[in-house]
């Protein structure tokens, strides 16, 4: 029996006063958030929220994400987090898909109208029951007609026992869209994430009660829930939460907070390393920081020399997805580091490489599809047992990802066999780019291809084909595509063209597109 809740309750009883969660002046200890997680408990059970109920949460990195998260869990209920930027049509679908009966929904801002974009989402679906507003400023006026969480938890006992859940039991649904269209559900168990944090603190070294992360990776998103909210909290660290990433910001937190670890996609430390300018005490950062961790994508062979010039810090790069809990694989913390390697399996999961029929390629050096077998495997996608079946085989979970392995067992990602993009360290997907492009009434077909970006490693575009006898300029179908996807999606770059390239079976040729 397991509850990965146990992770906050722990803590919050060996380390009470311990401070916990960091936003600007406000500093909440373990004993205050389990308190308010359990006062989200109480909530959920009287609103008649059962155990396996879905239950969904839009929100940046705040202390409320971690309060709601953490009260999901404990009402035996699953957690469906989603990412802040998406827009209504896209909110709508996740709930409908998951069978959410709940929804948390952050207020947001003028610029990132969060709530506005929740709540009318929540109008569009009739199965979800309850609505939430968590309030950006809990002591004004919301700006949007609903019962916001400060009201709903007034009154709320500060203590619940927590739901006893088996290690089997569905903790969290993730969603991924891979390459088939609309995005599917990673249903992982709370064994899979415990599993994943108990190997995360083996590797690390994490150190009860003293380490203090810098989180700027979005909660949502399964690499900073798992690696920084959960292993975090595991060993009752404090976490400076960073609901924007800015690197500046950073960088003087990390000097004025003698931060330890820091998690990032390679952009984050890129944008790091430009803000460590004469007037940072940077010995006082390297000084303090003991690890740092890097994935989303490989980080380039002299971005770490410079990390480590600088900074003096070893830099683990990290390799797995959401269907993996994340963690699959990690650079060894006692050998040498191996730059453009993600490292060897961690402990408990196997990994190999496969050709398409599910053969092993075994030959160093010899290019297949990663494949991965172990705790941290999710259960399957939710309702989608074709899905599943297809993506998993006798355990083993294949990746899409292509790789090749040294002799000695170290491997190294080559290419995605998937045509997907990562944009600042978001995952994007063309497909369904294409399918959305495909809905403006001038657009007769659509390719989305990742093209190179300094910055965010890879920038969206598309090659458009018009219909005849309508018009539509690049800038028009942009401002157009923003409106209807995430920001981290939309096309930033259009190219109408007036044909594409193909095979002889009529398949895009994408890499000449790129």
């Amino acid at each position: 029996m397991l509850n990965l809740s146990v992770l906050l309750e722990d803590s919050a009883r060996n380390h009470p006063a311990r401070t916990a969660l960091v936003l600007g002046e406000k500093r909440l200890t373990y004993r205050e958030v389990d308190a308010a997680a359990d006062q989200v408990a109480n909530l959920l059970s009287e609103r008649g929220v059962r155990p396996g109920d879905k239950v969904a949460l839009s929100c940046p990195n705040v202390p409320e994400f971690a309060i709601v998260y953490y009260g999901i869990l404990k009402a035996g209920a699953v957690v469906v987090p989603l990412n802040v930027l998406l827009k209504r049509r896209e909110i709508a679908y996740h709930l409908a898909d998951a069978g959410a009966v709940a929804y948390f929904c952050f207020e947001g801002t003028a610029e990132l109208p969060i709530g506005q974009e929740g709540q009318q989402a929540f109008d569009d679906v009739d199965s979800v029951e309850h609505f939430f507003l968590i309030p950006a400023d809990p002591d004004a006026p919301a700006s949007i007609a609903a019962e916001t969480l400060t009201d709903a938890l007034a009154g709320q006992p500060e203590a619940f026992e927590s739901v006893v859940t088996e290690a089997t039991d569905t903790a969290v649904i993730l969603y991924t869209s891979g390459t088939t269209g609309q995005p599917k559900g990673a249903e992982l168990s709370h064994g899979n994430t415990m599993l994943n944090v108990l190997t995360a603190n083996r590797i690390l070294r994490n150190r009860p009660a003293s380490d203090s992360h810098v989180v700027c990776l979005p909660l949502f998103h399964t690499f900073g829930a798992t690696v920084q909210l959960h292993v975090g909290f595991s060993t009752a660290a404090t976490l400076h939460l960073v609901p924007r990433f800015d690197a500046g910001h950073v960088v003087r937190l990390m000097a004025e907070e003698d931060i330890t670890f820091f998690a990032g996609v390679p952009t984050m430390w890129w944008g790091l390393l430009r803000e460590l300018t004469p007037d940072v005490d940077v010995a006082r950062i390297a000084k303090n920081l003991r690890i740092g961790m890097s994935g989303g994508a490989s980080l380039p062979v002299e971005l770490i020399k410079e990390i480590d010039t600088r900074l003096g810090v070893r830099i683990l790069e990290a390799y797995g997805l959401s269907e993996t809990s994340p963690l699959a694989t990690i650079g060894d913390p006692d050998a040498p580091s191996r730059p453009g390697s993600i490292g060897k399996p961690v402990w408990g999961v196997e990994v190999k490489l496969i050709k398409s029929d599910w053969t092993e390629v075994t030959g160093p050096g010899e290019i297949g599809e990663i494949a991965v077998r172990g705790h941290n495997v999710m259960k399957g996608y939710h309702g989608r047992p074709e899905a599943t079946a297809e993506a998993i085989r006798g355990g083993w979970l294949r990746t899409g990802d292509l790789a090749r392995r040294d002799e000695d067992g170290w491997y190294y990602i080559v290419d995605r066999s998937k045509d997907m993009i990562i944009r600042g360290g978001y995952n994007v997907y063309p497909r369904e780019i294409e399918e959305v492009l495909l809905t403006h009434p001038a657009v007769s077909l659509a390719a989305v291809v990742g093209v190179p970006h300094e910055s965010h490693g890879e920038e969206v575009k598309a090659f458009v084909i018009l219909r005849g006898g309508t018009e539509a300029t690049p800038r028009e179908l942009v401002e157009w595509s923003k409106e209807q996807m995430a920001g981290y999606k939309y096309p930033r770059i259009v190219e109408i063209v007036d044909s594409l390239p193909t095979t002889a079976t009529g398949k895009i040729l994408k890499r000449q597109l790129r």
